[in-house]
């Protein structure tokens, strides 16, 4: 069976070859996975939406809030369950785990990514884990474009467009905001937007957001419509949010990363899941609010009832006071990076893109409810308004996608009233944070190893490129102690290098280069042959190659400071070969011709 289903297969890439342009071909790959990545929204979303209403809706108001305590750490464990004996594999956190098999991958992804997270996340969100479904949803829908990708034997660089397209579905699916979609793929994964590009982007946006319509109609996830007229009095308060807004970043990616090391540092799974599991249990308890996504606070805010939002708060705290309203939801603002980050720290598999929008709406409604009373205002400033263009700002420092985050307020709103103020915070809160983190949270961990796909073309084909590629290993060794004699009977007369290492006889360490050209002077004076040692025309390199350290753009910095055209390069201490200049600058060019997709 699976012969004849690879003849099937191998029949239908000949027949495509045939009579289907690759052009043609690709808009029609993005067109079904537009529809993958959409149905996955589905499935994802209507999962955790069905565990969360048969626990929240029946068990907690019916019988007691305790069960807040219970339900994250009973998810935990079921997802560790799940992710040990069905997945089999610990799929890594969503759009890191995609942005790493660009970079580092050839946009390879492991089959189980394509499963592992639609399991996972809905038990992880649906039972009160304090993080969003947008990461995961990526994630699959990333690993079934990949795969999909691989059976049909594209290249690397259209399997590194098809899963930018996986990623706009997902995000077209989920917010029903297409054109913010395709920003999100091109800003988030470095994608180069051109028209080759473009169309499949916008084929399999169109096509997620259908499916998303088919499926759930008219209903949007942030069901906005904005009331108050934006006023260019207002242009300063709305810098200040940026300001606001940029430091809030950084405490977000600050604590985000603290505690990331802290897990880390935990070699047991199990010790990890009993920390976190009854650290968000504790923290849900307390605050009902970070049960989950939170997305019901964010529209409550949007429509004037915070109330609302905090009617469960376990203190019993008189909500009519404005300053302990305000102290309440910055409590949340504080806390939902923590409670993310323990879910996180404990097994649990979500994104950040929805503590994101929470953390962001409720920072912009606080700083407005302040600004209207502290007396200093003669017009009191639009609530909602800020509450919309928080998340923006927040959205712009934590993800370092500033114009993702304004088309995407400015797409669910139905219009573009709020686009200079949404301009005006972004680009303060993206500088802010820029200055201070030069990495999101998606990419921090990728950016710190030097191995980050960005939009500058020449770094990105370096960090595509593997040095190991580039090492040539066909330079005969010398040991200082072989006396010229040695040298030319053993090295000179055989080699074709200009060349030689001298390595220590023991221990394989480097100790220094011979070149050709301070050999030729003696080499023919027979009587010196046992006069003179290799110790004696030894130099030191101009530089040395690491290999496990030095990432692709630091050798060819190295290359660029010393003028050499041979370098050596060393693994584990030990002299393991030579990278030359014109190999590395060919291996470049193809690089960058396949990177092209010319």
């Amino acid at each position: 069976m699976p012969a004849q289903k690879r003849t099937l297969l191998t029949r239908f890439l000949i027949w495509r070859l045939k009579h289907i342009s690759h052009k043609q071909f690709i808009f029609i790959v993005s067109i079904i996975i537009g529809f993958l990545s959409g149905m996955v929204a589905v499935l994802i979303k209507n999962g955790t939406h069905f565990i969360q209403l048969l626990l929240e809706g029946k068990l907690i108001k019916e019988y007691h809030s305790a069960f807040y305590f219970i339900f994250p750490v009973i998810g935990l464990t079921f997802t560790y369950f799940i992710l040990k004996y069905v997945v089999r594999n610990r799929p890594t956190q969503g759009i890191p785990a995609t942005l790493f098999a660009i970079s580092k991958k050839k946009g390879l992804m492991e089959r189980f990514q394509m499963y592992g997270s639609l399991l996972a996340a809905p038990i992880t969100v649906g039972f009160g884990g304090s993080v969003g479904l947008e990461g995961p949803t990526v994630a699959t829908g990333a690993a079934l474009s990949s795969n999909l990708s691989r059976m049909l034997h594209m290249n690397q660089a259209t399997r590194t467009l098809l899963i930018g397209c996986a990623a706009a579905g997902a995000m077209a699916s989920i917010f029903k905001a297409p054109i913010a979609a395709i920003i999100f793929a091109v800003e988030v994964f470095s994608l180069d937007l051109t028209l080759v590009s473009l169309i499949p982007l916008l084929l399999a946006s169109v096509s997620a957001s259908i499916t998303s319509y088919f499926f759930f109609g008219n209903d949007v996830l942030l069901p906005f419509s904005i009331e108050d007229n934006f006023l260019l009095k207002d242009i300063p308060l709305y810098a200040l949010l940026g300001i606001v807004a940029g430091f809030v970043s950084i405490y977000f990616t600050e604590t985000y990363e603290r505690f990331q090391k802290f897990f880390e540092k935990i070699g047991s799974p199990v010790k990890r899941l009993l920390i976190g599991g009854l650290g968000i249990g504790v923290l849900v308890y307390f605050i009902p609010p970070l049960y989950g996504e939170g997305f019901d606070v964010i529209n409550n805010l949007v429509q004037g009832n915070p109330e609302k939002a905090l009617e469960n708060n376990i203190f019993q705290l008189d909500l009519n006071s404005v300053w302990i309203l305000v102290a309440l939801l910055g409590g949340l603002v504080l806390f939902k990076v923590i409670a993310s980050s323990l879910t996180f720290g404990a097994g649990g598999v979500g994104g950040i893109f929805a503590p994101t929008l929470f953390m962001g709406s409720i920072m912009g409604y606080c700083l407005a409810k302040i600004l209207n009373n502290i007396g200093f205002l003669t017009n009191p400033v639009s609530e909602s308004n800020f509450t919309l263009v928080g998340m923006t700002g927040l959205m712009a420092g934590v993800l370092h996608a500033p114009l993702t985050a304004i088309f995407l307020i400015a797409e669910v709103t139905g219009g573009y009233e709020l686009f200079l103020p949404l301009m005006i915070t972004a680009a303060i809160s993206f500088s802010i944070t820029k200055y201070f983190v030069p990495h999101s949270v998606y990419a921090m961990e990728l950016g710190r190893k030097g191995e980050l796909i960005t939009h500058d073309k020449d770094h990105a084909v370096l960090t595509l490129m593997d040095i190991r590629t580039v090492v040539e290993q066909n330079f005969i060794a010398l040991y200082p102690d072989m006396t010229l004699g040695e040298i030319v009977h053993r090295a000179v007369v055989k080699s074709n290098r200009n060349i030689f290492p001298v390595i220590h006889q023991e221990t394989e360490a480097l100790e220094g280069i011979i070149l050709l050209d301070d050999l030729r002077p003696v080499m023919f004076d027979q009587s010196l042959y046992k006069e003179v040692a290799a110790r004696d025309f030894l130099q030191n390199p101009s530089a040395i190659i690491n290999l496990a350290e030095d990432k692709m753009t630091d050798v060819m910095k190295k290359f660029q400071d010393t003028g050499a055209w041979n370098l050596p390069v060393i693994s584990d201490g030990k002299y393991y070969g030579f990278v030359s200049k014109s190999k590395l600058l060919t291996a470049y060019r193809r690089k960058l011709i396949d990177f092209s997709g010319k």
